[in-house]
């Protein structure tokens, strides 16, 4: 098989970036990391080398080029069908992706008024009622697969999977601002926040030299992210 290429931005704020490289690095998939710290003057044109979007995550397969984080995680389990990116029974698995898709499209106020920021704390910072509202919806769907389907397990469907993957940047966004969270929310923030690839990830992002100050993040921002 080609070897994999996924290009990324800064760990410390690029949500987009963690979701590929959090189910590669869990699922043992092997592959090269290329890091782009963005909004700087070149971050456009280095990451135009590699994504016709010119927005990060990237991957690299072999002549293929796949431009958007759950596009790339969607490849990936179409390439590694064994190893149980998305629940194996077909119903879980189109919650699932439903939930994932729910994320990818959606909770832009959560987004814009508390970006990722991993190795900073801003108690309180950014809430609104909009934002509440967003989190209130993440917190009902964490509860609801929880307690529907994730008896096997400690993550949403039992096993990690791509949607646990895909609310991973969530959970750090509740870390940084403080965010209170029902029970089950909570114990289920903790798992994914202790999950050993997150660690690895939230290590590098608290070695990362680059600041970018608050008034640039945010989905309205220029971090170049998809």
């Amino acid at each position: 098989m080609d070897p994999f290429t996924l290009i990324i931005g800064n760990k410390n704020y690029s949500s987009w970036s963690l979701r590929p490289w959090l189910v590669m690095q869990h699922f043992g998939i092997e592959f090269k990391e290329i890091r782009i710290p963005l909004n700087t003057p070149q971050s456009r044109q280095q990451i135009s080398q590699y994504s016709p979007a010119k927005r990060v995550p990237v991957l690299q397969h072999g002549s293929l080029t796949i431009w958007d984080s759950l596009a790339i995680c969607e490849y990936l389990a179409e390439r590694f069908p064994q190893a149980g990116l998305y629940p194996a029974d077909p119903n879980q698995r189109a919650i699932a992706r439903s939930i994932s898709a729910e994320m990818h499209a959606g909770f832009v106020e959560l987004r814009t008024q508390m970006p990722m920021d991993c190795r900073s704390r801003y108690p309180g910072q950014g809430m609104t009622p909009a934002v509440q509202d967003d989190i209130d919806r993440i917190t009902t769907i964490w509860q609801d697969c929880r307690q529907r389907f994730g008896g096997a397990g400690d993550f949403l469907f039992g096993p990690f999977t791509i949607a646990d993957a895909m609310y991973a940047p969530v959970v750090s966004r509740f870390v940084t601002y403080g965010v209170s969270l029902p029970p089950v929310a909570q114990t289920y923030a903790h798992t994914i926040w202790t999950l050993p690839a997150m660690e690895q990830w939230l290590a590098a992002a608290t070695a990362e030299a680059e600041v970018i100050p608050q008034a640039f993040l945010g989905v309205t921002g220029p971090l170049l992210n998809d």
